[in-house]
Formats: C-alpha cells, sequence, structure tokens
C-alpha cells in the first residue's frame, strides 16, 4: 500500500513542526517554501558582522520546540540550545521609572514594593490567577485542531470558555492587581504578542504574563533563528522533500477534494492531502478560486479586523549600551491614545511604544563588533488600498529623538541599518495588509473563534500558522502544526 502524500506549502514553524510530524509517522511530506529560507518570520538577518532575529524574538514555551524533535527520538539539543534569561525585559516608564521582569518571585515582590506597594502584596495571587488561566487554555484549547464549527459546540469546550474572562478586557483584568500605570502598561502590552490592543483584547491572554513571569523567557544560542534552522535540520533527516525558492501558485481541486499543487513553473505534483502554512487571509484566496471556497468568499475575508504590523529598524553601534538588557521596552505617555491611533484612526502613533532586542546582551558572538538592536514598533496595517501612510526614514528619525529623551542615543554609533516597514512583511511572508497576525484578537469572536484548521469546502486541504487556530506568536505556531498532523495520521489509521 502506497504511503499517503501530503503536500505542505509553506515552511515556516508550522509547516516545519507538521512535516517532521508527518514524516516520523511514515508519510510522504513535500514542502515548498517560496523564499530561500525556512521558518517565516523567524528569518535570519546579516548586515555586516551584525546578525538578527527578524522574529520572534521573545521565546516562551520551550517544550513545544522540544516536543517536534523529541517525537522522533532526537535530541532536541542537538539542534539548537535554549538558555533561560535570569533578567528578561527591561521596562521604562516616562516618569523615569522602570522594572526588571523576572520569573524570580522574590525580585519582583522587592521591585514592586518599591513601585506600587498594591501590586506587591497582590502579586502571589496575580500569578495564581494568570496560571489558572493558562491551565484551562492548555487543557482546553491548545491541543484541539479545529476542523469544523461543531468542533466549537462541545459543553466542556463551552464550560471552560466562561471560566477565562472572556468579556473583561486585559486592562481591566491587569488592573484589579497594579495601579501603577506603568506596570499596567507593561503587562498590557502582552496583548501586542496577539496583535491586538490591551483595552479591546479578552483577559484570558492575560495567561502570557504566566509564560513570562512564572516559566520564563528563554533565548537560543546563535540566535532564535536555530531553531527553525533545526526543525530544516530534522525535516530533512525524517526524510521530507523539501523545496526553498519554490512558490506555489495554485492548489489543485478535483470534485470538492484537494489534490495537489501547481508550481510557478507549471509543474503539477499530486498529493492526497494540502497543508496550507501561511496567511489565511492571503493564501487561500490567492491559490483556491473563489467558486471553490463558498464558506470564505472575499467578501468574508475582507470583513476581518486585521491584526497590528510593526515598524522595524535592524541597527548595528560600535559600542555596547551597558543600560540595555536582552529585551527592552520604553513605553509612551499615553497608552490609551497609542492604541486608539493604531486601530481606530489606523495611524502610525506619534509616541510610539518602543521595543528594543538586544541579543548581544546574552550572547556578544552574534554581534562582535558592537549592540545588534531590533527595534521595534507597532504599526497598523497597511490599508486596504495597500498604502504604508508614513514616511519610513522620518518616522525613524522620529524613534530616535524618542530613545534620546529615555537617554538612548544611537546616532553617531550605528555602523550598519536597515528598515522593514509593513509593505516589506506583505511582500515577503504573503502577509494580508501587512499583518503580523491575520485577524486581530479585538473581539471576543475573532479570538476564540479563530479560523479553523481544515477548510469548510475543500476535503483535504487544512491550516497551519499564526492566523488560524489556536493563534499567532510562536509556540502556537509550532503547536498548530502538531496538532493538525496529529488528526491527519489519526484519519489515516482509522
Amino acid at each position: 500500500m502506497n504511503r499517503p502524500h501530503i503536500a505542505i506549502v509553506g515552511g515556516g514553524l508550522g509547516g516545519l513542526s507538521a512535516a517532521i510530524t508527518l514524516a516520523n509517522a511514515g508519510m510522504h511530506v513535500t514542502l515548498f517554501e517560496k523564499n530561500s529560507h525556512f521558518g517565516g518570520k523567524l528569518m535570519p538577518v546579516t548586515l555586516g558582522s551584525y546578525r538578527f532575529d527578524f522574529g520572534p524574538n521573545t521565546i516562551t514555551m520551550p517544550h513545544i520546540f522540544r516536543e517536534v524533535i523529541e517525537q522522533t527520538g532526537r535530541d532536541p539539543d542537538r539542534y539548537f540550545q535554549l538558555e533561560k534569561l535570569a533578567v528578561h525585559t527591561r521596562n521604562h516608564f516616562p516618569d523615569g521609572s522602570h522594572i526588571d521582569f523576572t520569573a524570580d518571585r522574590g525580585e519582583m515582590i522587592r521591585q514592586l514594593e518599591a513601585l506600587d506597594p498594591f501590586a506587591a502584596g497582590k502579586y502571589d495571587a496575580f500569578l495564581s490567577e494568570v496560571a489558572r488561566l493558562y491551565r484551562s487554555s492548555e487543557q482546553y484549547f491548545f491541543p484541539l485542531s479545529f476542523q469544523s464549527y461543531r468542533d466549537y459546540l462541545s459543553p466542556s469546550l463551552g464550560v471552560a470558555m466562561l471560566k477565562v474572562r472572556p468579556l473583561e478586557s486585559m486592562d481591566h483584568f491587569f488592573s484589579r492587581y497594579f495601579k501603577h500605570e506603568g506596570l499596567r502598561q507593561a503587562v498590557g502590552r502582552y496583548a501586542t504578542y496577539i496583535g491586538s490592543s490591551p483595552y479591546k483584547a479578552p483577559a484570558t491572554f492575560a495567561m502570557i504574563a504566566h509564560l513570562e513571569l512564572s516559566q520564563g523567557v528563554y533565548y537560543a544560542k546563535g540566535g532564535n533563528v536555530s531553531i527553525a534552522q533545526g526543525f530544516a535540520q530534522v525535516a530533512a533527516e525524517c526524510g521530507v522533500e523539501m523545496y526553498p525558492e519554490t512558490a506555489v501558485t495554485r492548489i489543485l481541486t478535483e470534485q470538492g477534494q484537494a489534490r495537489g499543487v501547481e508550481l510557478s513553473g507549471g509543474e503539477r505534483i499530486a498529493a492526497d492531502a494540502v497543508i496550507l502554512n501561511g496567511d489565511l487571509l492571503s493564501a487561500f484566496p490567492e491559490l483556491v478560486d473563489e467558486a471553490e471556497r463558498p464558506s470564505f468568499k472575499d467578501a468574508k475575508r475582507d470583513r476581518f479586523e486585521p491584526s497590528i504590523s510593526a515598524f522595524v529598524i535592524t541597527a548595528g553601534l560600535d559600542t555596547r549600551l551597558p543600560e540595555l538588557k536582552h529585551h527592552n521596552a520604553f513605553f509612551s505617555a499615553d497608552y490609551p491614545r497609542e492604541f486608539h491611533e493604531l486601530f481606530s484612526d489606523k495611524q502610525y502613533s506619534g509616541e510610539p511604544t518602543i521595543y528594543i532586542s538586544n541579543s548581544s546582551h546574552s550572547d556578544p558572538s552574534v554581534s562582535p563588533a558592537g549592540d545588534n538592536l531590533f527595534i521595534l514598533v507597532n504599526a497598523p496595517a497597511l490599508t486596504a488600498q495597500g498604502d504604508l501612510q508614513v514616511d519610513p526614514q522620518r518616522y525613524k528619525e522620529r524613534i530616535y529623538d524618542l530613545l534620546e529623551h529615555y537617554g538612548i542615543t544611537l546616532r553617531g554609533h550605528i555602523e550598519e541599518e536597515r528598515i522593514f516597514t509593513p509593505e516589506f512583511i506583505r511582500d515577503k511572508f504573503g502577509a494580508h495588509r501587512g499583518a503580523l497576525y491575520g485577524p486581530s484578537s479585538n473581539r471576543p469572536k475573532d479570538a476564540f473563534l479563530r479560523p479553523s484548521n481544515a477548510s469548510r469546502d475543500l476535503k483535504g486541504l487544512f491550516f497551519v500558522g499564526g492566523s488560524v487556530h489556536p493563534g499567532g506568536g510562536s509556540p502556537m505556531v509550532t503547536l498548530s502544526g502538531l496538532n493538525v498532523a496529529r488528526r491527519l495520521i489519526e484519519s489515516y489509521s482509522s
């Protein structure tokens, strides 16, 4: 009996984790990636002697990445080494105060006693509640591969959903535990990890605080891109046929069934099933004619509110700045206004919060000549017409001005520099309107009823990645690949 042949479109973390899982189960797997690298947005950037991770910079849930490789009987440490950061994020506030986020409970309480005594007294209760939110999600949401609306109708799932604060905003939830405005901003920033606003996203996502403040933040030695590179190596070792720089232009269908893919050169590859690892809002409409996806017409795609995007500067310095930790956040004076500008006005904030990853703080080998700063500010998605809404050079200078107000002077020290806008994210990664996470999670419907992992219209077509269940962020994307692959394996075993 022939092995089932699964074609995977897109070699991001979701596509790679699915490929490894399927190949390890004995299936014939072919993976096509239009870019020269595997890993999707986890892309290496090199400017001279400076190396950067385009993203993600913050790694949590290391067991998910390890599980992908451990299931094959291999040792993940042979492919990447994840190191826990003792102090992971320094948060700077407009009043001149700051707090260093760490998974060390005692150290956090010590800092809170000086900054926000109310929060210090509530911190254990806070940790307990965000841990509960995480455990509920881990039990009822993360492992599932939603493939039809019936999967959402489980009574146990409904009860669980009511227990994870779906109708309370993240900011309102955090106000129960933190009185210092800057602290509420610092924990509210977790909403941006899913491309949303802390004033609209459900409090469920406060569970991210459990990941960073209890489990901890990790870094992959040599750069987080080594995770994707390790996945690609294991996939090849498991027998996955891997084709970088190979674009798929069409998903082949026959009588309501996905039957393979067509490549840019015209070659047709037959398959028993197809997994699409890409932004659902752009890749699905591009690869399947609208007539064959009546449940996902272009008009439905256009009704989704896109998540935020990013305006990024990679800057290699001729010096090291001791005041910078591995992760750094410099907060705006008016956080509600910043998110109003992003989501309501759909404009760049005049005073954005600025995030800086300086991985050379922990690993000088990635940047021997000086600091390698990955500077990111939240950006609105491109307009429906594809407009950028900002002059990149002028906005870069505005960011440098704001950093100088915080005592971080970059001008005069920059040896290498490159700007990445939402246009780059759209073109390089196929992201709809340049949005990083597909649909935003500002509305409960979009937060809890993410697009499912299987097409309602085409049998044998499955979706993985940040735009579908269970959502954005590198662990969730990786988990989506694991979930779909395991569901496929079950279907062929039954």
